[in-house]
């Protein structure tokens, strides 16, 4: 081989050597991307997703919710006590009540003055020398929880959602007795019904004088 081919293969060779240590041209994006990268971390993580705010568990209704409490106080509803004498009763009525007191330690009423027209308005059982109830079929009178002379069975019931017990009338068929308790009280609220289903009076006491049917019959 002459000297000049050497030369020229030797100048070939040195020129291989220098491409292969220059550095990337700039054009080359990925490690300007890479370099970026390196420098601000957050650029390779994916957006995070902003937290979500707790969102409390459904209520799940239990079955002593379906009982709708009743704002107003049955033992409210009467002018003293049940279990006062009837002296008590005279007095915080104004002394508007009239009635024969019958036998000692019997049953008897005593009826609001004046009376109405039809009916007897609002009355109050006496027994064993105690007031134990109180009668009432006056329409303009409203009952603890709102209902009233001349409404019908469902809207009772509307009324004292989950709270109404229904029984047969004991002399008039297709009449029931609405009865009505309320929680933590011994006091009951007694609707009674005709056979159409209508309010004709409603009464307000304690067993078992609340349920006796003839009155003090």
């Amino acid at each position: 081989m002459s000297s000049r081919t050497l030369d020229a293969c030797l100048l070939a060779f040195a020129l291989v050597l220098v491409s292969c240590g220059r550095a990337p041209a700039n054009g080359s994006s990925e490690p300007a991307l890479h370099d970026r990268a390196m420098a601000d971390p957050a650029l390779e993580e994916p957006p995070q997703e902003e937290p979500q705010e707790d969102v409390p568990p459904a209520t799940v209704p239990d079955a002593a919710a379906a009982l709708a409490p009743l704002a107003e106080d049955f033992d409210a509803a009467v002018p003293v006590p049940f279990g006062r004498d009837p002296q008590a009763l005279r007095v915080a009525m104004g002394g508007n009540l009239k009635g024969d007191a019958g036998e000692a330690g019997g049953c008897h009423f005593l009826f609001q003055q004046p009376r109405p027209a039809h009916g007897y308005g609002t009355a109050f059982m006496i027994e064993d020398g105690r007031f134990v109830r109180m009668d009432v079929d006056d329409p303009a009178a409203t009952a603890p929880g709102g209902g009233r002379v001349g409404m019908d069975a469902t809207e009772i019931a509307a009324l004292y959602p989950g709270r109404v017990e229904e029984r047969p009338h004991k002399y008039v068929e297709g009449a029931k007795y609405l009865r009505v308790s309320r929680d933590g009280s011994a006091t009951v609220l007694l609707f009674e019904t005709d056979a159409q289903g209508r309010v004709r009076s409603w009464r307000i006491g304690q067993p078992p004088q609340v349920d006796y049917v003839e009155g003090c019959g």
